[in-house]
């Protein structure tokens, strides 16, 4: 076991009367009577206790009483009548599922078990009330976690299931916030060569992530979003890697994006400038020309 003493300071009687704190929550957790006080003392804890995950997970009964929490506002969902207070305390028992999620001790079992999908039912959600909107987005951050781990088996997961049409779909009609996570669990799947080739592997897939990235370039014309832009140019420049994709994107790559329609939105965004040069330097190489600079179609 670690030396304490010689790593730092030893810890404190209140650091001491805190780690009991949090073992009297956990068990608290699994008592239908005292869980809502400890889902919120949890989650307010969850960044400065580095090892709550594997705590929660081994703890006896505590995964089940989270997911009791979840599966327990489904009839709730259609029809729609979510109130705050409940919307709050599910987002608590999420919070410590995205904990268990991003650790990397808990992050194989989480998966194995599938307790992502118990999320899914919340990101299918379209009313636009803030319990949703939060319910939606708090959900996503727990997928979002998952993905920032760039782990191979993540995205082995995630494309077993239905994940990215969840994407695609709250990137087109979500709050600002909740498109930018979504967005961004699009990119990380992207990025991924798995990821990546599965997108671009029938039309259909392509043809439905490029529809919804085009309009939403059309909708970042008029209400610019800096941070939404990046991954949305992010995600075009990486489709461009794939052969197939990027003979589709000369085609339907949205003018807004060759233009100087988002100048001045990126006018101090280095990176996503860059980025774009970029795209639009890997749509015009390889294509063939005769020597009257008229395009010619690919043989």
């Amino acid at each position: 076991s670690h030396s304490v003493s010689q790593a730092g300071p030893v810890p404190t009687a209140l650091a001491q009367v805190d780690r009991e704190k949090i073992y009297q929550w956990i068990n608290e957790l699994s008592s239908p009577e005292t869980r809502e006080n400890a889902l919120l003392e949890l989650s307010k804890k969850r960044e400065s206790v580095p090892d709550l995950a594997p705590m929660l997970w081994h703890s006896f009964g505590t995964i089940a009483a989270l997911l009791q929490e979840i599966v327990n506002i489904y009839p709730s969902i259609n029809p729609p009548t979510l109130t705050a207070h409940q919307s709050n305390r599910v987002c608590n028992a999420l919070a410590l599922l995205q904990c268990v999620a991003s650790h990397p001790e808990t992050r194989s079992a989480f998966l194995a078990a599938h307790i992502p999908l118990f999320l899914y039912p919340f990101l299918h959600t379209v009313s636009k009330t803030r319990p949703f909107e939060y319910l939606r987005l708090t959900s996503l951050g727990v997928i979002g976690a998952l993905v920032k781990t760039d782990e191979q088996e993540v995205i082995n997961f995630l494309l077993t299931t239905e994940i990215i049409p969840l994407c695609l779909r709250i990137m087109e009609s979500g709050s600002e916030l909740s498109k930018t996570v979504a967005t961004f669990i699009l990119q990380k799947i992207l990025l991924d060569d798995t990821g990546l080739a599965y997108i671009c592997q029938t039309y259909e897939r392509f043809s439905h992530v490029a529809m919804i990235l085009g309009k939403m370039v059309l909708q970042l014309s008029k209400e610019p979003s800096a941070r939404l832009l990046k991954h949305v140019v992010r995600c075009y420049l990486r489709l461009s890697d794939n052969p197939r994709a990027r003979e589709a994107l000369r085609q339907c790559l949205p003018d807004q994006l060759k233009d100087t329609t988002f100048a001045q939105v990126l006018k101090d965004d280095t990176t996503t400038k860059r980025w774009l040069a970029q795209l639009v330097k890997n749509l015009q190489e390889g294509q063939v020309t005769d020597p009257r600079g008229i395009p010619l179609p690919p043989q």
